[in-house]
């Protein structure tokens, strides 16, 4: 099978890249997958690493940075008015949004009815 060579051969070139980056010989045996399993060869390569000095731009001084003030501990009664005026915020929304929906069917049936009476607004259709 094609891909089993394929990943034969890259298994030992990573071996061979692994070994030349370490510096060891290490004996890494693959298991023999079949009798006639193909002779696989590497070539090791050297690699050089290079500095390259880097200086980031110079930035402003960072703000300084004030804490944020700690809101004061909760009482039992806070907590559900807090909790309550957010039900009732909520549900002021929810009955805009209803209310804008009602009104804009309202206005697209208007314009649908008006356009069904009156027949000059119509496109012309192909007879």
């Amino acid at each position: 099978m094609k891909w089993i060579r394929e990943r034969d051969a890259l298994i030992a070139q990573t071996l061979a890249f692994v070994q030349s980056v370490s510096g060891r010989k290490d004996d890494f045996r693959q298991p023999d997958t079949s009798a006639a399993a193909p002779v696989l060869s590497a070539e090791i390569v050297s690699v050089r690493a290079v500095a390259v000095a880097f200086e980031p731009p110079q930035a402003a001084p960072p703000p300084e940075l004030q804490p944020l003030p700690v809101p004061p501990p909760r009482t039992g009664g806070d907590f559900r008015s807090e909790m309550q005026a957010r039900i009732a915020n909520f549900r002021k929304h929810q009955e805009r949004f209803e209310r804008e929906r009602e009104e804009y069917c309202a206005a697209t049936l208007f314009k649908l009815r008006a356009a069904i009476r009156d027949p000059s607004t119509r496109p012309p259709t192909d007879e």
